[in-house]
């Protein structure tokens, strides 16, 4: 069984699926019980990966929807 992720891992990983085209602008992640699961993480690792995500603007949240990738800035 390969050892759990660090949350540092977690967020690049995150990352990587993003700019991979996976999760796309617009796009709602997987549910945070989905990404415990996948990644076999604690809700709390995976709320403060989400959070900082949110910090850097990577992701928003959408109250009573979920959250989702943020689009990329207007020039």
């Amino acid at each position: 069984m390969p050892i759990p992720p660090t949350m540092d891992e977690l967020i690049r990983d995150l990352m990587k699926r993003i700019e991979a085209g996976e999760f796309r602008p617009g796009s709602q992640i997987p549910s945070t019980q989905e990404l415990a699961d996948h990644y076999d993480l604690s809700l709390s690792t995976i709320h403060r990966a989400v959070a900082r995500l949110r910090a850097q603007g990577v992701l928003v949240g959408r109250p009573g929807r979920g959250v989702f990738v943020a689009e990329p800035p207007h020039r």
